[in-house]
């Protein structure tokens, strides 16, 4: 388990593909105090109105046979567009020098978004980054958590 400290204003970004949380610490190190920040939401309409053509289908001129291609997942597609939504915004920050130390908490596969969409100056401010699904937790139930991974 990884351990590091958060300091008085620290940023923690919890998100997933649907929800991103922005807080920050007003407490101390020994004491945390998180204010949220932000909170965004995104609505995704249900995948039969967003697609309603079926799946393509391809002839192979060497066979008689026909294959077809994989139905497009919209909300697999949604979600990876929100996370680079919320690291724009996190790298926007990061350039106009709003906080000096981040903590990022998402699911494994928004993690990776979100590593590969952050810009070289978010990325210096990053101190720890956590695999879990938070955005469902109660901000006391954050704050024992995150003291937990503390040193």
């Amino acid at each position: 388990m990884a351990q590091f400290r958060i300091h008085h204003r620290d940023w923690i970004l919890i998100g997933d593909g649907k929800k991103a949380l922005l807080l920050i610490n007003e407490g101390d190190a020994d004491l945390l105090n998180l204010r949220r920040l932000s909170m965004t939401e995104q609505e995704s309409a249900p995948t039969h109105e967003q697609g309603t053509d079926r799946p393509g289908r391809s002839f192979s001129s060497g066979s008689p046979g026909r294959s077809s291609y994989q139905q497009t997942d919209w909300h697999t597609l949604d979600e990876e567009r929100f996370a680079h939504e919320m690291a724009h915004s996190i790298n926007h920050a990061a350039l106009a020098h709003d906080f000096d130390r981040l903590i990022v908490i998402a699911p494994p596969k928004t993690l990776g978004e979100l590593r590969a969409a952050f810009s070289p100056q978010a990325q210096t401010k990053i101190i720890a980054e956590i695999a879990k699904d938070l955005t469902g937790h109660s901000m006391p139930d954050i704050e024992k958590l995150l003291t937990s991974y503390e040193e």
